[in-house]
């Protein structure tokens, strides 16, 4: 695991780092999480401003 594993990438589903380099490893380079994060906030369902405490 890198540096900052701990440190959460998405407030909305609670992802860390630790978790998009775990699905990046298991697929190849891709990651599904990340593509279901990009594909949520698409159709205007992200929370981030509402959970994270950055407001974003």
């Amino acid at each position: 695991m890198g540096e900052g594993a701990d440190k959460k990438v998405c407030w909305c589903f609670g992802y860390k780092v630790a978790d998009i380099e775990a699905d990046l490893a298991r697929n190849d380079g891709r990651s599904s999480l990340m593509e279901g994060i990009a594909a949520t906030k698409a159709a205007d369902g992200c929370r981030c401003a509402a959970v994270s405490p950055s407001g974003r």
